[in-house]
């Protein structure tokens, strides 16, 4: 019946995309990167922002629902050729229950429509056989529960593209930007919403870990998608973003937030494994630990040869913007890069 009513609307191609989980960081950042590059946007969110504070363009519709039901994925998916799959479950909860259903009723949309799928994805899905350099056919044997389920989310694309929809992936490292307040810097390295006093050091000091500015991940999904029908139905680019040794990422917030870097202290691994029989939040944690233990970096050559240059903003800047954003420190109006000219 669903599929009846819809029919007509199959094959046109058009620039409206639908956003699943726009109020997170990444979807956030993939919808203010589409409306940039001129697309309509459908926001689908389970509460839509409201008041001043709310984001609003001339493209932008905001839609109530919820990913999880299948009905509201495809009334808010009506004649879109791109669905961006960015809800994911809160706080590590209940992964396999919440995360795979979703991305079901995604694929089941898409199919409808004959939509791209775009699903930002993550380095989970690898472990130690594939460090340190991680390329797109690098091997897949994740040995973590999170990461088992990002493999199968990443197979289940792959089988839908024989026949039913287009998928594209998008890997990349630790996510950190203005809108991005679950993420590691902002909820384990310091604590969103109040002022830094200590920073704390997740991994070894000399160890690479590699991080992704939220803004430039979108906008380099974005040029991606607009290449969409030159790729293959399935396809996957991994995104560099800024490689640093962890002690250069707890330095760089500490010059931000105007501390000493003597206030770097380690991160208390001692308390995660204490909760972690207790905290599904801990578990998961304990079980991603071994990430900032190994170098890793993202082989970025295939998505330079498709799109060009990776968009980098300047670690200071984006760092500073994403302290402003989740309310550590004021917003002066001027960058680090102004601030260190001005200096000299």
């Amino acid at each position: 019946m669903i599929r009846e009513r819809y029919r007509d609307n199959r094959h046109r191609e058009n620039r409206v995309a639908l956003v699943l989980g726009a109020n997170g960081g990444i979807g956030s950042e993939v919808m203010r990167a589409l409306l940039r590059h001129g697309w309509q946007v459908r926001a689908l969110a389970r509460k839509a922002p409201s008041g001043a504070d709310a984001f609003k363009h001339p493209y932008l519709e905001w839609r109530e629902g919820d990913a999880m039901r299948s009905e509201d994925v495809v009334d808010a998916a009506y004649g879109a050729s791109v669905i961006v799959h960015a809800v994911n479950p809160a706080n590590y909860h209940n992964w396999r229950g919440l995360a795979l259903p979703m991305l079901d009723n995604t694929i089941a949309a898409a199919a409808l429509f004959k939509a791209t799928v775009l699903l930002p994805g993550t380095i989970y899905n690898y472990d130690k056989d594939a460090f340190p350099l991680l390329r797109e056919e690098s091997p897949q044997n994740p040995q973590t529960h999170k990461g088992g389920i990002r493999t199968e989310m990443e197979e289940r694309l792959r089988d839908a593209s024989w026949d039913r929809i287009r998928a594209l992936v998008v890997r990349s490292g630790d996510f950190f930007g203005p809108r991005g307040n679950s993420s590691w810097l902002t909820s384990g390295m310091i604590r969103a919403g109040n002022p830094i006093r200590f920073v704390f050091n997740p991994g070894p000091a000399y160890i690479n870990h590699s991080w992704a500015y939220l803004p430039d991940v979108a906008e380099a999904m974005v040029r991606l998608l607009q290449q969409r029908h030159a790729m293959p139905a399935f396809d996957t680019y991994h995104f560099r973003g800024h490689v640093l040794r962890n002690r250069e990422m707890v330095e760089s917030v500490c010059r931000a937030a105007g501390i000493s870097s003597r206030r770097a202290v380690p991160f208390p691994w001692w308390a995660i494994r204490a909760g972690a029989p207790f905290v599904e939040l801990c578990k998961e944690m304990l079980e991603m630990r071994n990430l900032w233990n190994t170098a890793i970096e993202l082989d970025n050559a295939k998505l330079r040869a498709r799109i060009g240059n990776e968009p980098q903003t300047p670690l200071a800047d984006a760092i500073a913007d994403t302290l402003i954003g989740c309310g550590c420190i004021r917003d002066t109006g001027v960058s680090p890069a102004q601030a260190d000219l001005s200096i000299r």
